[in-house]
């Protein structure tokens, strides 16, 4: 039977560790993030510029000279996002067809919508019994009443907000430059930082944390990226397969909301099924159910297995951990609950046994 002196030391540590790792990753990790990221690509990169540092050797007067891995390193990113912006520039120009199209449909849409609205009410009045054209004048009023108040506060919307969104892309545009200038200095510096870090007091917990990091970063990366590729994958087949012009921006569109927690698939499947269903297209609506449940599914037999098996957290675990995380630290709580647990229950461990092992 453990003394209750021992039982309160372990619930302080484990309350001040709790306490720790939340401070560090609500008001500490914002402030590194791009150094943060800035290594995670430099630590991608080493082995290819290592690689191309052994084989790019230049030999003048017998001297031997080397490309500098930060030149190296820089180069490849450099690369990639030319390749990834090209990818990213032909989706946006069919994007902006599939736009052009809907633009020119959305018209005779809803002048389709508005005859609907028009025999229904009509069907209504003769039902009831009313005045003939009471329902549809009603209609059309209320129609017209929120159309005026969306022009009155579309504009004060968009002067508040557009200082707030010019000030994001330019700090989007600060972390992704720091991010970039920290991947090539630490590709430069890196065999330095390694020893700084080895020879550090707290290496042990470097390495706890660093490893965790990686772990935790790989498995959620990984799910999210495969969720999303087959989700956008399943969606735009469906979409072809049902005919529909907007394929790809469909498709697209709900993969994206797939990966958002607070919305998910069914903020666009659940209401497309259920206004196939109401304008009697009965095998639409079973389609768009069933890719709903597909989707469904295979984000939650992924997260489990990646989330869940890859770092070490039952399925329980996970689920708490990432209410938490978005309760705590809103969207990217999503990865930031399962790892601040995993790093509390890591530095717990490592802590109570040294307390322990000097007790003795």
């Amino acid at each position: 039977m453990e003394k209750p002196g021992k039982k309160l030391k372990k619930f302080l540590i484990i309350t001040g560790t709790t306490g720790m790792v939340y401070a560090g990753l609500k008001y500490l990790l914002p402030l590194v993030a791009p150094c943060f990221i800035g290594y995670t690509l430099a630590l991608i990169l080493r082995p290819t510029v290592r690689f191309l540092r052994y084989r790019l050797r230049l030999c003048f007067f017998g001297r031997t000279w080397q490309l500098p891995s930060g030149l190296i390193g820089a180069a490849e990113m450099a690369l990639i996002f030319a390749g990834l912006g090209f990818l990213a520039w032909q989706g946006i120009l069919r994007l902006c067809r599939e736009i052009q199209l809907l633009t020119v449909r959305l018209p005779l849409w809803l002048d389709a919508f508005d005859r609907w609205i028009t025999d229904s009410c009509g069907r209504l009045e003769r039902a009831a019994g009313l005045d003939s054209g009471c329902l549809s004048d009603a209609v059309g009023e209320m129609a017209l009443t929120l159309g005026e108040k969306v022009k009155e506060s579309l504009m004060p919307f968009l002067m508040v907000n557009s200082l707030p969104a010019a000030a994001f892309f330019a700090r989007l545009f600060l972390v992704c430059l720091v991010s970039f200038l920290a991947a090539v200095l630490s590709l430069q510096e890196m065999e330095e930082l390694r020893c700084r870090r080895d020879q550090s007091l707290f290496r042990r917990e470097f390495n706890l944390i660093g490893n965790r990091l990686v772990q935790t970063g790989k498995a959620w990366f990984k799910s999210q990226g495969i969720i999303l590729f087959l989700t956008c994958i399943l969606c735009t087949g469906v979409m072809i397969w049902m005919g529909n012009p907007y394929a790809i921006l469909a498709g697209t569109a709900i993969a994206l909301l797939d990966a958002l927690p607070l919305f998910g698939a069914g903020a666009i499947l659940l209401p497309w099924v259920f206004l196939c269903a109401v304008g009697g297209q009965w095998r639409n609506a079973l389609i768009l159910a069933g890719l709903y449940l597909a989707c469904y599914f295979i984000r939650q037999y992924l997260e489990a297995r990646y989330m869940g098996s890859k770092v070490g957290l039952s399925a329980l675990e996970t689920l708490a951990a990432v209410y938490v995380g978005l309760e705590l630290f809103g969207f990217f709580g999503f990865i930031l609950g399962p790892l601040g647990l995993l790093l509390v229950e890591d530095l717990v461990e490592v802590w109570a046994g040294e307390k322990t092992e000097t007790g003795k």
